[in-house]
C-alpha cells in the first residue's frame, strides 16, 4: 500500500484500472506524496478490475474506458449490478461525445480527461469520495446534453446535499447542522459551498428562496 493518512483521518484508498503501465506507474508516484491516498491495487483489465473492487472495496476507484476485454462501460454496470459502494471516477483518452454520459448513467460519480492537472486529479478524487459529482471542463455540456438534465440544480445533489439543502432552507447555521448531522461545522461548510455552487444561487438566503419554490412546485 502506497501513501499514508493524514495524523486522525484514514486515507482514501484507491484502486487503478489502466491497461498501460507508464500511466499507472505514473499514478503510483502521484499519490505516494499524498498524505490522505492510499492506492491499494492495480488493474490491467476490465475483469480484474472488477475483481480487485470486489476484493478490496476500495473509496474510490479510478477508472479507464479502454480496457482490454471488459470495457470501463461493462465494468460500471457489472459493479452497479452487485450493488458495489464503490465511488469510480473516469480517466480516460477515449474521445466521442457520448462517453461522459453514458459512463455518468452507468454509475460514474466523475469524467476526466487523462489530460488533466495532476494536482486537479487529486482534489477531484477527494470530491468524488466526499460525494460530488466531478465532471471535465468539456464533459458536463456533454453530459447536460445527452441526459436531457443539467449537472447542475438539486438534481445533482447527492442524498447528504440534500440534507444539508433541507436544514439550510430551515434557517440553521452550520454548526447547527453540524449537530443534526452529526458531522463537523468545517464539513458542513464544503457541502454548503457545493450545495450553493451546483443550485447556481450566491448565498443562503437565494438557497432558501429557491428551496420554498421546489417545495411549492410539489404540492
Amino acid at each position: 500500500m502506497t501513501g499514508s493518512a493524514a495524523a486522525g483521518h484514514p486515507a482514501i484508498t484507491v484502486v487503478i484500472a489502466d491497461d498501460h503501465p507508464v500511466v499507472r506507474q505514473g499514478l503510483a508516484v502521484l499519490f505516494e506524496v499524498q498524505d490522505d491516498i492510499a492506492l491499494v491495487g492495480q488493474a490491467s483489465d476490465g475483469a480484474e478490475a472488477v475483481r480487485l473492487t470486489r476484493e478490496l472495496a476500495p473509496d474510490v476507484l479510478l477508472l479507464d474506458l479502454m480496457l482490454p476485454g471488459l470495457d470501463g462501460l461493462g465494468v460500471l454496470a457489472q459493479l452497479r449490478a452487485e450493488g458495489c459502494r464503490t465511488r469510480v471516477l473516469v480517466l480516460t483518452s477515449a474521445g466521442g461525445s457520448a462517453r461522459p454520459a453514458l459512463a455518468v448513467q452507468a454509475g460514474a460519480a466523475g469524467f476526466l480527461y487523462k489530460d488533466v492537472d495532476p494536482d486537479a486529479l487529486v482534489r477531484a478524487i477527494r470530491s468524488v469520495h466526499d460525494g460530488h459529482l466531478v465532471l471535465a471542463p468539456g464533459a458536463a455540456g456533454l453530459v447536460a446534453g445527452r441526459t436531457g438534465r443539467d449537472v447542475r440544480g438539486v438534481g445533482a445533489l447527492t442524498s447528504r446535499e440534500r440534507e444539508v439543502f433541507a436544514l439550510l432552507a430551515d434557517g440553521q447555521s452550520n454548526r447547527e447542522i453540524g449537530r443534526t448531522l452529526g458531522v463537523s461545522e468545517k464539513t458542513v461548510k464544503t457541502h454548503v459551498s457545493a450545495v450553493l455552487a451546483k443550485l447556481g444561487v450566491a448565498d443562503r438566503t437565494q438557497a432558501a428562496l429557491l428551496a420554498a419554490r421546489e417545495s411549492g412546485g410539489d404540492r
